[in-house]
C-alpha cells in the first residue's frame, strides 16, 4: 500500500502541534525526554515546508528563542531524533526533514522538488519488500533506510507549463 505525505508548513499549526503531541507520546512509551530544546528543533523542522541544513536550523531558532546556540546542542538534538525517527536525514543535501511516520520502521522515500525545495515522504510497502528480499538474498542487513527523489512537483510544473 503506498501512504504519502506531504510535511505540513507554517500555515498548518493544527497538524505541527499534533506532531509535537505525537512525539511527546512516543517519548513517554520509548522511556525518554523530549526536552523544550529538542522539542524546538523538532517544532522549528516541522515549520519548515523543506529540508534544512543545521546552520540554518540554528539561526531560526536563535531568532525564535531569541538566545544564541552552540553547534554541537544542535547536533546533539539532531542526533538524538534521528534515533528516535522523529526526523531523517537528505543525504544529498546535508539537511533535516520530520519524518511523517515515525511509530514504525519503514524506508523513507523523499520526493525532494528542486525548483523549490519542497518535499513529500512516501511510504510503499511493495518497494519496502522489494528492498528486504534483495538484502536477505545479498545476505545484508540494512541499517538506515533512506531514499531520495529529485525533480519537479506537479505545482512547480504547473507554473512552468511542463505539466503532462
Amino acid at each position: 500500500m503506498l501512504h504519502a505525505q506531504r510535511l505540513p508548513g507554517a500555515r498548518e499549526r493544527q497538524s505541527v502541534a499534533n506532531a509535537l503531541h505525537a512525539a511527546e507520546k512516543t517519548c513517554d512509551r520509548r522511556g525518554v525526554q523530549l526536552t523544550p530544546i529538542r522539542r524546538a528543533v523538532l517544532e522549528a523542522l516541522w515549520q519548515v515546508d523543506q529540508p534544512i541544513g543545521a546552520y540554518e536550523l540554528i539561526r531560526k531558532l536563535e531568532t525564535r528563542l531569541g538566545r544564541k546556540l552552540a553547534p554541537p546542542t544542535v547536533y546533539r538534538v539532531l542526533d538524538f531524533l534521528l534515533e528516535q525517527k522523529f526526523i531523517a536525514r537528505i543525504e544529498t543535501r546535508n539537511a533535516f526533514i520530520p519524518c511523517a511516520h515515525p511509530d514504525h520502521e519503514h524506508t523513507c522515500v523523499f520526493f525532494i522538488c528542486e525548483a523549490c525545495g519542497s518535499s513529500a515522504e512516501v511510504e510503499n510497502d511493495k518497494v519496502e519488500a522489494l528492498f528486504n528480499i534483495d538484502a536477505a538474498a545479498l545476505g545484508f542487513r540494512i541499517g538506515k533506510r533512506v531514499i531520495e527523489m529529485q525533480g519537479m512537483c506537479a505545482n512547480c510544473l504547473t507554473a512552468s507549463g511542463a505539466a503532462t
